[in-house]
């Protein structure tokens, strides 16, 4: 259940880093409420994850689902560039997320 609370966390943060674009600085008050409910949940979410995870490897899965699925997003949805050597990097990111699941099996 930890890590579902740790993946529900990073996909939250996903959600509201997508928000705040679209909320164009908090300029715009539905997708701003979104952000901040999304932002909210996630922290919660994780808050729920770190009973039973090491703080360490919590955090830097949690921050690195958010800079995976934003990029990935921000390519989809925003046109950002897909240049081989971002992916790559993402790609990086994604084995540390992996090597560090791994790690804590516990």
């Amino acid at each position: 259940m930890k890590w579902v609370l740790l993946i529900t966390a990073g996909l939250l943060e996903v959600a509201w880093a997508i928000g705040l674009k679209y909320s164009q600085g908090f300029t715009k008050l539905l997708p701003s409420i979104f952000t901040v409910m999304g932002m909210i949940a996630s922290i919660y979410f994780l808050s729920l994850a770190l009973r039973d995870l090491p703080l360490g490897t919590a955090y830097a899965i949690w921050t690195g689902i958010g800079a995976v699925g934003t990029v990935i997003l921000g390519i989809i949805l925003f046109k950002e560039p897909a240049e081989l050597i971002r992916l790559i990097c993402i790609g990086f990111i994604l084995i540390g997320i992996i090597g560090l699941k791994i790690s804590s099996a516990h």
